[in-house]
């Protein structure tokens, strides 16, 4: 990556942390910069698919409020809006979706293998739940350097119910490692509800490893944020790891091309009450901070159209960037 685009990452990482007014800003950016990239997927500029993750922006405006600029998060392939809230640029992200050379990964990662270091942000993983184990030996790395930074592994709750998720909670627990599991619960795993295929409440599965958990009010990005903060302290102070359910709800499918059949009747409608962005509005308007939020809008959406602008202007990477990187021996690139 660019290393001007690099500080301005780092920059926007740092300021998410700062307001609650910046939090309903990041918060309306990922909004729009998805509604970019599913536009773009349909008018044929970026291929393959995308997950997008419309109702859940608190969380990620949440962890990254909460977080340390050095902690480290491993998440899934609906990875846009961690990215953006850790503070990936919206150039970045859309040069990316689209394979552009100015893409966050040189446009080799696209949509669902976001990585940028330089915020920390280590990996998105498409497998389910493969990302618990990974941020677990990123905590135990931490761990034996004593640098005092917490692993975060964002997943699914169709990620509760493989192997890997238990055996990363029983290893984190034994060797208390500063580690938060987090679980964005968002009703549905693909095309089933959880309340199908899991028969407790996932929060409680912490209990079997002797482990302190948390349920957190997704849609709201300040409930989100103080809820992990303690899970942080606890990470940071040698006590071990936390295991937390973010309660929330994508608006969209699960990728482009699902229509949500196996929706219930008036389910959407009752999410859309508590909009993550209108429940911060209204929490800013209750401190009377909000400011002019038409304004705000128009600001947003100025940078989102000179980003999307600009990723389209990029040109698409050189051949040769295929090879690089590229460990194994094998014959030279005609």
């Amino acid at each position: 990556m660019d290393s001007v685009i690099a500080d301005e990452a780092v920059q926007r990482r740092r300021s998410v942390r700062s307001s609650a007014l910046a939090r309903l800003e990041r918060m309306i950016e990922i909004r729009l910069v998805e509604e970019r990239i599913r536009d773009l997927h349909r008018e044929g500029k970026a291929w393959g698919t995308t997950h997008c993750a419309d109702g859940q922006e608190a969380v990620a405006v949440g962890l990254a409020a909460a977080a340390r600029p050095d902690d480290l998060v491993v998440c899934t392939h609906r990875t846009h809006h961690i990215g953006l809230a850790l503070g990936v640029t919206p150039e970045s992200l859309i040069a990316e979706n689209i394979g552009r050379a100015s893409g966050a990964l040189g446009g080799l990662g696209g949509s669902m293998h976001l990585t940028a270091t330089e915020v920390g942000l280590l990996h998105s993983i498409p497998i389910i739940g493969a990302m618990i184990p990974v941020a677990a030996g990123a905590a135990l790395a931490a761990q034996v350097l004593g640098d005092e930074r917490v692993a975060v592994a964002v997943f699914g709750d169709g990620g509760v119910n493989i192997g890997a998720f238990h055996e990363s909670l029983n290893l984190a627990a034994v060797w208390r490692l500063p580690v938060v599991f987090l679980c964005e619960n968002n009703v549905y795993a693909e095309y089933t509800a959880s309340a199908e295929t899991t028969p407790v409440p996932i929060a409680t599965r912490a209990d079997a490893y002797g482990m302190p958990s948390a349920v957190l009010d997704g849609q709201n990005v300040e409930a989100v944020r103080e809820g992990l903060e303690q899970a942080f302290v606890r990470a940071r102070a040698g006590d071990g790891p936390t295991l937390v359910e973010v309660a929330t709800y994508r608006y969209g499918g699960h990728s482009a091309s699902d229509q949500s059949p196996y929706r219930r009747d008036g389910e959407l409608e009752r999410w859309l009450e508590r909009d993550p962005i209108a429940v911060q509005v209204a929490h800013l308007e209750a401190l009377g901070e909000i400011g002019d939020l038409d304004a705000l809008r128009r600001q947003v959406t100025a940078r989102v159209d000179a980003a999307t602008e600009a990723a389209l202007a990029a040109p698409e990477p050189e051949l040769a960037a295929m090879f690089a990187n590229v460990l194994a021996p094998g014959p030279a690139p005609v």
